[in-house]
């Protein structure tokens, strides 16, 4: 234990550093304090307690001692832990990242109090050379190869369907419209029936028999399909039952694709030529390899950041972040899987995120810690310029966005996003970069 000059003679705080990023401060308050912390519960108490034969406000302090027993000393210690436990940090020069944990003895009259708290801190983190972190950076090319297969995916949204004749038989990539009715042992069931229902054959869009089944049909055939609803059906009533599907093909029709030309690039959208299209296309690819280009290289930098550094992490940050990434999955994926695979996986994730989440909590340090060094802060033009960027990327009015941040509070964490951008700028501006072909870089 080390003991605090605090220059006051009611408070005596000492330290002893557990660990590096767990402190405990033994907090001595001396007897006249804890005499006054009694009369002002004291008095708060009398003030609504409702005593037979006493009015309110009235009722003798030796009764409501009496009456309330252990629960007085318990709020004149939560009275003298709240009126002291911030100072005794601030002079400790500590910086909590959780609530502290208190221990104490109840408080007696004409006694000083003793309590403990044990507080977990950010560790002291001593950042290497930055001038010998090193880190990769692929190049950012666009394959003339990738622009094609963007410009084919261009030409499948615009795909046309052209009716084939009478005689033409369904395969596989037809597209036939349907209608049909299902049973189940003679009963029709929900959702077994339609009309006008257009399929295309081969997409595993129905359940497993129904569109095999269709094929080698031609225009205005009527054909039953038995088709097994699977053991593992969604729906519990049809599951493991087979359906009978009375069908008829009203009509079969063909893929057509457009021709890549000039007439295409103004259906697709505001260009006058094909090429126009191909320079829009390279644009987006070219933004979209300079994202993952800069992400991979801030990553192989701040692998070589955590490899160089040694330092414990708070449990409770890691437990926050874990938490935070649970609470995250659960919003992404709710309503998308059933409830008790979506609890499952949060399950597994509080299981096994462990060391991702400790890792995350990691880098969050570093990089405030170089923030720190290098005295980088977030400027009001700066928070404002990246609540712009988020509108225009998300479609939405600038002004709204900046409201919205105003008013529920992002504006903090927007600010500490442009920090970590800034800091991973000044990683980069440091260290040794090499440049490398995207196949090499792993």
């Amino acid at each position: 234990m080390a003991e605090i000059e605090t220059g006051r003679s009611d408070l005596r705080v000492e330290t002893n550093e557990i660990s590096p990023v767990i402190c405990e401060l033994a907090i001595e308050i001396e007897a006249i304090r804890v005499d006054a912390a009694y009369v002002t519960v004291i008095k708060e108490i009398r003030k609504t307690a409702q005593v037979k034969g006493f009015r309110p406000g009235k009722v003798p302090v030796g009764v409501v001692k009496k009456m309330y027993g252990a629960s007085l000393g318990e709020e004149i210690e939560r009275l003298l832990v709240r009126e002291t436990l911030a100072d005794a940090v601030e002079l400790a020069e500590l910086q909590p990242v959780v609530e502290p944990q208190i221990e104490a003895e109840p408080p007696v009259e004409g006694k000083s109090f003793r309590y403990t708290a044990r507080i977990e801190v950010k560790p002291a983190i001593e950042l290497p050379d930055l001038a010998a972190l090193s880190g990769s950076r692929p190049s950012v090319e666009v394959a003339e190869e990738a622009i094609l297969i963007e410009l084919e995916n261009l030409r499948e949204q615009q795909v046309n369907w052209v009716e084939e004749g009478e005689e033409v038989t369904a395969v596989d990539g037809h597209q036939v419209t349907i209608d049909f009715k299902g049973t189940i042992d003679g009963v029709a069931f929900e959702g077994g029936s339609a009309e006008g229902i257009d399929l295309e054959l081969g997409s595993g869009r129905m359940i497993p028999g129904f569109e095999e089944q269709l094929v080698g049909a031609v225009s205005g055939e009527e054909r039953d399909l038995e088709v097994p609803f699977p053991d593992d059906y969604g729906n519990d009533g049809l599951a493991g039952k087979t359906a009978i599907f009375a069908s008829k093909v009203t009509a079969i029709k063909r893929r057509e694709l457009p021709e890549l030309d000039d007439e295409f690039a103004k259906d697709v959208g505001d260009f006058e030529t094909l090429d126009d299209v191909r320079d829009k296309i390279r644009q987006g690819l070219q933004e979209q390899t300079q994202r993952s280009s800069d992400e991979t290289l801030h990553r192989s930098i701040l692998d070589d950041l955590v490899t160089r550094t040694s330092f414990e992490v708070p449990p409770s940050m890691v437990e926050r972040q874990l938490e935070s990434q649970i609470q995250q999955l659960e919003q992404q994926l709710k309503g998308r899987m059933p409830e008790p695979d979506l609890r499952a996986r949060s399950a597994q994730m509080r299981e096994e995120g462990w060391d991702d989440a400790r890792r995350r909590v990691q880098e969050a340090l570093l990089l405030e810690t170089v923030a720190k060094h290098a005295e980088i802060e977030a400027s009001e033009d700066e928070i404002n310029a990246r609540l712009e960027e988020m509108a225009t990327s998300q479609g939405v009015d600038a002004k709204m966005m900046m409201d919205m941040a105003e008013a529920q509070g992002w504006r903090h964490s927007i600010g500490a996003e442009v920090v970590d951008r800034k800091a991973l700028a000044h990683l980069v501006e440091h260290a040794s970069i090499s440049d490398v072909k995207p196949s090499e870089d792993a």
